[in-house]
């Protein structure tokens, strides 16, 4: 039983999706088969039922994510231990952001971070700002450029790196320069469907005592500015998306005093914040 297997093992006991993990995980569907294969053979019990719709843990396989967690979890703080032995830090670590992300905060966390520590490799993934969380969750990243809310699990820990204004924004055409100039009964609203904005923008709504005209629900900050550069409607977005747009000259901006800001931040599992590579990239950011 290798610590590889254990950690195939842990994600697919989560993802419950042979192509999820393998995907995640970089391993063939093949190759993550025959590792699970391999743990039922050493343990002599089935860990999952599987067929052509579901895949589903067994009692034993229970059992054994409960075993492989702290298995692992002691494996990370041995490596923790050891690592503090040797002054410079070596290895991995996995970092997964937002393109905004990408190009907004992440340059200047990067830069620092490779200066301190030359022979630390970065691993960047990109891609919904929404899945944050998850891939954290999932260890699927060690670390992630996250936005913080209220039902923030609790085997996160959170840093703060900046706070992001939210404007609306309007199409360039449209000649709207102020909050006072919307007639909400008039224009349609492109709204999130998901992720941080969802809630921010509807509970401004609520508090205004406004029910938008629902042009159209999509995924994703940089979707909503597209849309509204399209004159589909009006939108709220996060200022530092529209300052890393192609399509912001093609809308205009109106600042929104009363609507709760964005909490950026670093997150990282609580478990492993003591590790060497994530408490020195966390540190970096409370420095």
């Amino acid at each position: 039983m290798d610590f590889r297997s254990l950690q195939l093992f842990q994600h697919l006991a989560s993802s419950l999706h042979f192509g999820k993990t393998s995907k995640a995980l970089y391993v063939s569907p093949s190759t993550l088969s025959r590792a699970i294969q391999r743990l039922e053979d050493e343990c002599d019990a089935a860990l999952f039922v599987r067929d052509n719709r579901s895949v589903k843990l067994t009692a034993a396989g229970e059992k054994m994510r409960l075993f492989s967690q702290q298995t692992l979890d002691q494996w990370h703080m041995l490596k923790a231990d050891l690592d503090r032995l040797n002054p410079l830090l070596t290895g991995e670590i996995r970092l997964y952001c937002s393109v905004t992300a990408s190009q907004s905060h992440l340059p200047n966390i990067l830069n620092q971070f490779r200066q301190q520590h030359p022979q630390v490799e970065v691993k960047l993934t990109t891609g919904d700002h929404a899945l944050s969380v998850s891939k954290v969750l999932d260890h699927d990243a060690d670390v992630a450029i996250a936005i913080y809310t209220p039902d923030m699990p609790n085997e996160l820990a959170f840093v703060a790196l900046d706070t992001i204004p939210l404007q609306l924004i309007a199409p360039r055409d449209s000649q709207l320069n102020h909050l006072d100039d919307v007639d909400w009964a008039k224009h349609k609203v492109v709204l999130p469907d998901s992720g941080p904005s969802k809630r921010i923008v509807h509970h401004w709504f609520t508090e205004i005592g406004i029910r938008p005209n629902v042009y159209a629900s999509v995924g994703g900050n940089e979707a909503i500015v597209s849309m509204v550069a399209l004159g589909c409607g009006l939108g709220i977005v996060p200022k530092v998306v529209l300052d890393n747009s192609m399509a912001a000259k093609h809308v205009s901006r109106i600042n929104i005093k009363n609507i709760e800001p964005y909490k950026l931040g670093l997150c990282c599992l609580n478990s492993r914040i003591k590790e060497p590579l994530i408490d020195a990239m966390v540190n970096q950011i409370r420095e």
